[in-house]
């Protein structure tokens, strides 16, 4: 079986560093590899728009942003697919199977949709793509035949939805669909990094997003404006690693290496944090010390997207080919898929002859 990777975002704004350590930087290495026949990195503008629907604009204009940011972060079309999902019609017809493979109630006890339904709320005015959301992403899945879903702890509830219905299908058809296995960021603390005043989730709406297409200064306000610790008043206070996010982005981002270019009074972050919590370390020398670091990072970033900038239009043709591509693999699976489910009427011969030559017996 190959081995066949499935991911994407929701363009309803720029991409930022959360996005970066829980997922990208990670689908980079996964891409560069080696290890899986097919790679389809999708730009989900109809999934934002079952929450955008009256502001189609704003997905229209994030599109772009987007597939700047996944080019700029080193993801490449000749070994990845980069599509569109509304570009891709098929998705729209497996979702409609398999609707008929998941109950109401099922939809309901999804953990992910009730915390994504109190988190807009939505409550009973709750758009019924919105509620169908985990069908919609089982068709984006299984449409590719996807065996790996990079994924955060927040979508193994979606993912799991998946096989359920990948199992479902199969019992009732036949053995189509293939069951995905999510992958999970290896470094604890790329699962969710929280914004820059110290709230568990990055918000534009909020204002405490680093963004990937931040310049260099926009990046430094930000790290020398993070939430450390607020008891930590006096350098010679002791201060507290929990909930203080300077430490959390370090242990996303800093490296043995690190220490040695910027910081070589300490060998490690180890060290630095011993120091920290029994006193005697300013915030600002631990801030600068990650902003040097963050620099170092997202520079090539930077340089990558401002040559990508100059060519807006070639940006286009890159998803318009990669959308091409991924169609034509949907519609494989479709085809498989309506065959099991015996409603590919005009292509099954067998049936067409068996009723011709049941109703020429009628007629005798």
């Amino acid at each position: 079986m190959e081995k066949i990777i499935l991911t994407g975002d929701r363009p309803t704004g720029r991409l930022h560093i959360g996005h970066y350590v829980g997922s990208l930087r990670r689908r980079v290495e996964l891409q560069n590899s080696g290890e899986y026949d097919k790679i389809f990195i999708m730009i989900a503008d109809a999934q934002a728009l079952t929450d955008n629907f009256e502001n189609p604009e704003k997905v229209r204009q994030n599109i772009i942003e987007v597939a700047l940011d996944y080019l700029s972060c080193g993801l490449d079309p000749a070994k990845s697919h980069l599509f569109i999902q509304s570009q891709i019609p098929e998705l729209t017809e497996f979702t409609f199977f398999y609707s008929d493979l998941v109950t109401v109630s099922r939809l309901q006890r999804n953990p992910t949709v009730k915390s994504e339904i109190k988190m807009r709320n939505f409550e009973a005015s709750i758009p019924v793509g919105f509620f169908t959301y985990p069908i919609s992403q089982a068709a984006d899945i299984t449409a590719f035949k996807a065996t790996t879903v990079p994924a955060g702890e927040d979508q193994l509830p979606m993912i799991e939805q998946t096989r359920e219905i990948v199992r479902k299908f199969n019992s009732i058809y036949d053995e189509v669909l293939v069951e995905p296995e999510a992958l999970l960021p290896e470094n604890e603390a790329c699962m969710r990094l929280p914004g820059t005043d110290g709230k568990q989730k990055m918000s534009k709406s909020l204002g405490n997003c680093i963004y990937l297409a931040d310049t260099e200064e926009e990046v430094k306000k930000k790290v020398m404006g993070m939430y450390t610790d607020p008891l930590h008043i006096r350098k010679e206070d002791p201060g507290h690693l929990e909930g203080n996010c300077v430490f959390t982005y370090l242990d996303a981002f800093c490296r043995p290496e690190h220490f040695e270019e910027y910081l070589p009074e300490y060998h490690n972050l180890d060290e630095l944090k011993e120091h920290y919590t029994r006193g005697g370390l300013g915030d600002v020398k631990i801030k600068q010390f990650l902003n040097k670091i963050l620099q170092e990072e997202f520079a090539p970033i930077r340089a990558r997207r401002a040559e990508f900038e100059k060519d807006i239009p070639a940006v286009y043709e890159i998803l318009k080919k990669g959308s091409e591509a991924a169609r034509e693999v949907a519609a494989q699976t479709l085809s498989e898929v309506k065959r099991a489910m015996k409603i590919n009427y005009f292509e099954d011969e067998e049936l067409i002859r068996a009723q011709s030559a049941k109703y020429a017996a009628n007629a005798k």
